[in-house]
């Protein structure tokens, strides 16, 4: 215990003014003087009482009374992690002291209205907090349910020891209902204290009737006091003696920011030097059809840092599977690059009973949704002691499961009724959702996502769209297989070779303009158990024999067999395999890949650092004619009566296929031999 100095005078004045009974205790604690004392004296307590001053009556009781305490269970060191390297954030002492000043009140409260006789007045229940740079104290004092001798010593002298959760405990033992605003979960808050302070003393009072107060004291260093202590008010006083380092929090404005930050929603008024600091309602724990849209707006603006309005509100509640009340909006304004940017964080901001957990949680929505901005607050949710890191458990992957499908159904269903602004968000946002698609795990999930997808398709206007659902509701009998092109624009694709049989056998086919779309349907590979298939794979796998014309104008089977064994030698290595296809009508050849999404990919990511016999070693493109086009048929002559010519027109159909597949990282190359080629068709002209 600490030597405590007091000069002899004032001593011998303590000892003659304390009560007969409490001497022999005196006579133990008489080692902290530094003079003997000759207790001889001819001092009586008669003469000397009433001629003391009420703080040396009080000092004496301390004296007296005061007794040290070691903190149970636990050591020095783990005060040490517990008060120093819990928190990331030092502000959060101000956090964790509110919570627990709350839940003194809720618990005051809870026992009133069970009937409890308490030294209790509704008006009184608030949360002060007074902050004075001259002495570097903050101060925080709650009107709450307070704490006798026994529950002091408990509940502070115990490290990880919760009495919020014991008392809900107690409660469900017997068998009522839970308080609903208790927020305290884990025990070691109260320490937090110690981060930003030399010294903490604790005054409380119960306010059970005829209850004492009491003055709990320590430096955080393993030891506490307990002293009986007159004038303290019912309920909990907490007194920080701030370190020189951390006196910015003896400024009242930056109090004022950290409420703002983390305790906005707590129940119980909160004032900062009789100020009321906490004035915006947590919407999400209201009744949906009670909030206005105007409430809605400003609370967007609060919790998302944004100035625009939201475009979709959602805001549900349920109980099972989890306890959940969620706020989520969708914002109105166009994604910035940031918000592009995987990297970046989430908009929403984790509660757990009105009090910020995170600010914006990386495992409560999956990376995809980071657009959406608002709240979720879940009393399930498994913390940590410090509440600030979720612990990565099967319980938060099911919240995270709940929540995305409770989007996407909400989107999905604003998709039906509101197709005209489902339509401008997709047109906003839909690549989020096709990043949900490409990175989620499980098919699925997959596939739930893969239904606010749209595209325009073969059997839509220009600018309208069809869902994958849509698609498959409306296949044709015998139809097997959901069928996607990837063109740079409408145009391209409705004359694209590879578009021309599904065409003439009416068979719908979604439309892939954007790059990443043909990635996206990749990955999804089927939807209600329909294959998801690129036309350009269809034809390669086609293995229908070809109808040869009989007229003049037509190349018989042997011509045609002639004609693919030249084209093979004139185009070695670049083509690995020369086949008639019946798919062809207008066109006079196509290319095809085994894998021809995965091939553009790797063409726009990968081309440049392979040199060209490697890419068509890698590629294997299969050259694939029409033999009763007049192209071929006038070829196949060509190849004997102008071999050169011949040549060049074999090449030059070769590379215009591959510009046509989008197999080509580089047009222009495609032009080397075209002056040759002009120059040498014109000679009888």
């Amino acid at each position: 215990m600490a030597h405590r100095i007091i000069c002899p005078a004032i001593a011998r004045r303590i000892l003659v003014s304390v009560r007969p009974e409490n001497l022999t205790k005196c006579l133990a604690v008489s080692h902290r003087f530094p003079a003997r004392l000759d207790l001889g004296q001819n001092y009586q307590y008669e003469k000397h009482y009433l001629h003391t001053t009420r703080w040396e009556r009080q000092e004496a009781a301390n004296l007296a009374d005061e007794v040290e305490h070691e903190f149970q269970a636990e050591t020095r060191m783990l005060l040490d992690i517990v008060a120093r390297s819990l928190y990331s954030d030092r502000e959060v002492f101000v956090r964790e002291l509110i919570s627990n000043a709350s839940d003194a009140i809720e618990k005051a409260r809870y026992l009133a209205l069970q009937g409890a006789q308490l030294d209790c007045q509704e008006n009184t229940m608030k949360i002060h907090i007074t902050t004075d740079k001259y002495s570097k104290t903050f101060t925080i004092q709650d009107s709450g349910i307070g704490m006798t001798k026994e529950e002091l010593m408990e509940n502070l002298g115990t490290i990880a020891r919760s009495g919020s959760k014991a008392f809900i405990k107690e409660v469900q033992s017997g068998g009522s209902a839970d308080p609903q605003n208790i927020i305290g979960q884990f025990g070691v808050g109260f320490y937090s204290t110690f981060m930003v302070s030399d010294s903490v003393e604790v005054y409380t009072r119960s306010r059970k009737y005829g209850s004492k107060g009491y003055k709990w004291s320590s430096d955080g260093c393993g030891k506490y006091s307990v002293v009986e202590c007159e004038g303290v008010e019912p309920g909990t006083k907490i007194v920080c003696h701030l370190k020189l380092d951390d006196r910015e929090y003896a400024d009242e404005q930056t109090i004022k920011n950290v409420i703002k930050k983390y305790s906005s929603f707590v129940g119980s008024p909160v004032e900062v030097n009789g100020e009321q600091v906490n004035n915006i309602q947590p919407l999400w724990l209201m009744e949906p059809k009670e909030v206005t849209a105007e409430q809605h707006d400003e609370f967007y603006r609060y919790v998302g840092g944004s100035y625009d309005k939201p475009r979709f509100t959602l805001h549900y509640r349920t109980d099972a599977p989890l306890s959940i009340r969620a706020v989520l909006y969708f914002p109105e304004g166009k994604p910035g690059l940031f918000d592009l940017n995987r990297d970046a964080s989430t908009g929403v901001s984790l509660y757990c009973r009105r009090v910020l957990i995170m600010n914006k949680s990386e495992n409560i929505l999956p990376k995809w949704l980071r657009f959406v901005k608002g709240v979720v607050d879940s009393e399930d949710i498994p913390l940590n002691l410090s509440r600030e890191l979720l612990q990565d458990s099967a319980l938060i992957r099911r919240l995270r499961t709940v929540i995305q499908n409770r989007v996407i159904r909400f989107l999905l269903d604003k998709s039906r009724k509101e197709p005209e602004s489902y339509a401008k968000f997709f047109t906003d946002y839909g690549i989020f959702i096709k990043e949900g698609i490409i990175t989620a795990q499980e098919q699925v999930e997959k596939e739930e996502m893969a239904k606010l997808v749209h595209y325009e398709s073969s059997k839509t206007k220009p600018g309208e769209f069809v869902s994958i659902p849509e698609y498959v509701n409306r296949m044709g009998p015998g139809q097997k297989e959901i069928y996607y092109l990837a063109a740079p624009s409408r145009e391209l694709a409705e004359s694209s070779p590879y578009f021309e049989a599904m065409k003439k056998r009416d068979v719908e086919v979604l439309f892939c303009f954007e790059n990443y779309d043909e990635v996206v349907l990749m990955q999804l590979r089927q939807f209600a158990d329909k294959n998801i298939v690129s036309v350009e794979k269809e034809m390669r796998q086609d293995k229908d024999s070809v109808d040869f014309d009989t007229g003049d104008s037509a190349l018989r089977r042997s011509e045609a067999n002639a004609l693919m064994d030249w084209l093979k030698s004139v185009l070695t290595g670049k083509c690995w395999g020369v086949k008639a296809t019946p798919r062809l009508e207008s066109h006079p050849c196509a290319i095809t890949v085994e894998e021809m999404g995965a091939a553009r990919h790797f063409v726009r990511t990968q081309f440049q650092q392979i040199n060209e016999d490697a890419r068509y070693s890698l590629l294997q493109p299969q050259l694939e004619i029409n033999p009763n086009h007049p192209i071929m048929v006038k070829l196949n002559t060509l190849r004997e009566s102008n071999p050169r010519l011949g040549e060049l027109v074999a090449k030059q159909l070769f590379s215009n296929a591959m510009v046509s597949a989008g197999l080509v990282e580089d047009p222009r190359t495609v032009l080397t031999s075209m002056n040759e080629l002009l120059q040498l068709a014109l000679e009888k002209h």
